[in-house]
Order: structure tokens, then sequence, then C-alpha cells
């Protein structure tokens, strides 16, 4: 089968999914219908925002479909009445019902942001972080009524930075995927790929980030709290109290800086430096935000600290 005989539904919502629908329709394949999730208010002024994916869809000139719930009878007849070969999801946010799943004559697929069976669920970057893996990767796998528990198809790793946030790594993440995703589909339907279960007693699950997550204390390790703040950086936001008052660290580095002080101590204000004791090891902050100040970064305000004071 030609690439464009191959009719796909593509399902997905934020960037790492656009960036998975840019390679479908680069790769040459029909692309009929694109689903995301309805448009949402966005800021401070709540201005309604289409998802990435809607926006790359209908530049493309390809048909986007926002249903509430993929349960109704709605979506069902309409995936149904466009009869793909396949669909594809990446990021959509939302379980497909059986019956949805059963209408494609090569399933439906799913690109998925870990190295499956670890981190199903959806915050499997942010939980790779805070983990302080040093590896992760991209699972393309079949689709089944669980939470990303279906067979695997393809899997690629991605090496994971020191100091790369969440948002940074969904990017790399979301390039490796796509490159994936091409030669999968292809060997999936010349049927050159055996699916390969997951292993139960290596799964792990990883729901939605809640913001009491962002909390950390002065005495938990140093690569703790960095992997914290690298994972959280965009939301909630790493936070811990000084005076009563929340105070949010959106960027830090390991420093190799040795002292006997207590956690929470600033060693070092000078310049561009804003380094803090914890429960093991030393902390920079590079870049900090006071409850109802701005954010800073360190070489802004690293002056306003004393050395020997601590932050509790």
């Amino acid at each position: 089968m030609e690439r464009s005989d191959l009719k796909i539904v593509f399902m997905g919502t934020p960037e790492f999914s656009a960036t998975c629908l840019d390679s479908l329709i680069a790769g040459g394949y029909d692309v009929v219908l694109a689903v995301s999730q309805p448009d949402k208010p966005v800021g401070r002024k709540h201005i309604i925002t289409a998802p990435p994916v809607k926006e790359l869809a209908l530049s493309h000139g390809i048909e986007v479909f926002q249903p509430d719930s993929m349960k109704s009878d709605e979506a069902f007849e309409k995936i149904s009445a466009v009869a793909p070969d396949l669909v594809v999801t990446a990021a959509y946010g939302k379980i497909l019902p059986k019956r949805v799943l059963d209408i494609p004559k090569y399933g439906c697929i799913n690109v998925h942001a870990s190295l499956l069976p670890k981190y199903r669920g959806a915050s499997p970057v942010q939980n790779a972080i805070l983990n302080g893996d040093e590896v992760t990767g991209v699972t393309i796998m079949n689709m089944d009524v669980g939470m990303d528990t279906g067979d695997i198809l393809t899997t690629v790793e991605v090496p994971i930075d020191i100091n790369i946030h969440t948002d940074e790594l969904m990017n790399e993440l979301a390039v490796a995927g796509s490159k994936l995703l091409v030669p999968t589909i292809d060997d999936l339907v010349e049927g050159k790929i055996t699916p390969v279960p997951q292993d139960e007693a290596l799964s792990s699950s990883c729901p939605m980030i809640k913001p009491e997550q962002g909390e950390f204390s002065w005495d938990m390790k140093a690569i703790d709290i960095h992997n914290r703040v690298r994972a959280l950086s965009t939301w909630p936001g790493a936070f811990t109290f000084v005076g009563g008052k929340k105070f949010k660290v959106y960027d830090s580095a390991l420093s190799d800086i040795s002292s006997d002080a207590e956690p929470g101590t600033v060693v070092v204000a000078h310049k561009k430096d804003l380094i803090i004791k914890t429960g093991e090891g030393c902390i920079a902050l590079l870049e900090v935000q006071s409850e109802g100040g701005k954010r800073l970064t360190a070489d802004c305000c690293a002056h306003n600290y004393k050395v020997g004071s601590v932050l509790r």
C-alpha cells in the first residue's frame, strides 16, 4: 500500500502531538481527520486559544473535530464515517472506548513519551526528571482499553541531561517520536512488526501532576530539589516557604561548593551567584520569585541576600 492510500485519523492536542502530526503530513500519508481537545482559555486574560494540533491541521486543509468526549455517539459516528485504516494518537488526553479502537483496519497506535511499561499515564516526562532518570524515550504501542497497557511496537531511547527541564525534554521526545512514527507505520502495515506484551511487573503509573507536588524543603538533597525544579518549572513550579511566604525556584544548578551550615543557609550571594546549603550538598538558584514579587534571575537579586542568613 502506498502511503497516500493509507487513511489516518490523528488524535492529539499539544505541541508534542503537533510534531508527530507534522511527520505524518511530511511522510505523505492521507490524514483525513485531526481530533483534538476543545479550545481552552489561556493566560491571565483567559483568551480562548486553539490547541497546536488544530492550528497545524487547519493550515494543511485537514478537517478538525473537537469532541468533549470520545464516548459519545457523535464521536463514534464521526470516526466511523471517515473509515480510517489507522488511528494514531499522541498526547490526546482521553482514553478511547473499545468501539472506537475497533474501527480502523490496522488498529489504533499511540506515541507515548516514556519507555513503557515505565511511567504509564499523564506525566511521564515530569516523573522521569523527578526521579533523576538518566535515560527516557518514546514507545509506540498498540492501544487497548487500558491506560498505556497495549503491546509495544517500537521504542527509541533519549538521554536526559542533568539540567534539562520538562518542556525542553518534551521537545526532544517529540522529535524522536516523530522520526520513529513513519517507519513504524510502514512496517506495521506491511506486517513486519511483532508486538511485544508489556511486563506488568515493571509497570508504574504517573497521574496528572498536582500543585502540592511542587513543594520542597531545604532539608532535601540538592539533587532532589534540582530535579523538582526542572520537572515542574512550567507548572506548578517548585516552591518552599520563606518567612511564611511562598518562594518559587524556576531554574537551578548543582553546586560543588562545600559547607557545614544548616540547610537553607545562604553560603554565596555575590553578583550572579546565589547558593544555598541543602540537606546534602549545595544548590545554585538561577531564577526565583518571592510571593508578590517578580521573577528574577540570580544576577538581579543575589545582592539582596545575606551570607549566613537562613531561608526559613
